[in-house]
């Protein structure tokens, strides 16, 4: 009969785990990355901004919403947020560096090395909001949901039907402009609904979705 396993060897089970996760993680990352003409090191550059970026919530405007239930938290974590904000019958609109300012400046990066084409683009991204839109939903007291694997399956299918050459820089073009665009920007009105003190373009729960919708569709695409 073998002895129960300590705390400590316990713990030491979930540090391997976890170290394999973020070994892995960072391993899909650089090939992602990779497809699109980075270095290791630049790739690990714009990973540690994202990550960064992701806690810096920029305040652009407010305005007026709906009240929240009782039961929902309003709570927006970030650099300029770091605590509960009271429901004041105002939304703050915010945008978040790493889940929508870093992303944007990526895709203009690459799509000016890339030289694709505006109307491609245009036409990417434009199908890749639309479903975006289309399956995202206001959660009322927590912000825009969407299931997680829609937007990287739709960016890889589109970019490689409209530029199959050039997929991979299409693929993250599109697929995070355009959950920035259907998820974030076109559901602006659906805030008003949710009852949040605070709401950011491409933060929060709208973060994971983009940031994972680059990665994935370039891998796929």
């Amino acid at each position: 009969m073998r002895p129960s396993p300590s705390a400590a060897q316990f713990l030491l089970l979930i540090l391997i785990f976890v170290l394999a996760v973020i070994i892995l993680y960072l391993g899909v990352f650089t090939i992602a990355l990779d497809k699109l003409g980075l270095s290791t090191h630049s790739a690990m550059l714009l990973l540690a901004c994202t990550l960064v970026g992701s806690g810096i919530n920029l305040p652009l405007f407010q305005i007026t919403a709906e009240a929240p239930p009782d039961e929902a938290t309003q709570a927006l974590h970030g650099l300029l947020f770091g605590r509960p904000l009271p429901f004041t019958g105002k939304t703050i609109i915010a945008i978040n560096v790493g889940g929508a300012l870093i992303p944007i400046g990526f895709s203009i990066y690459l799509a000016s090395i890339n030289q694709l084409p505006f109307t491609r683009i245009s036409l990417a991204i434009a199908i890749v909001a639309a479903v975006c839109y289309l399956a995202s939903r206001p959660v009322r007291g927590i912000g825009i949901g969407m299931p997680l694997f829609v937007a990287p399956f739709t960016a890889a299918l589109t970019a490689l039907l409209i530029a199959p050459e050039n997929s991979a820089p299409l693929a993250y073009i599109c697929g995070t402009m355009g959950v920035l665009l259907g998820a974030d920007l076109l559901r602006l009105n659906d805030i008003r609904k949710i009852g949040t003190p605070v709401a950011s373009i491409g933060g929060a729960g709208t973060f994971d979705g983009i940031f994972l919708t680059g990665i994935v569709a370039v891998l796929l695409a």
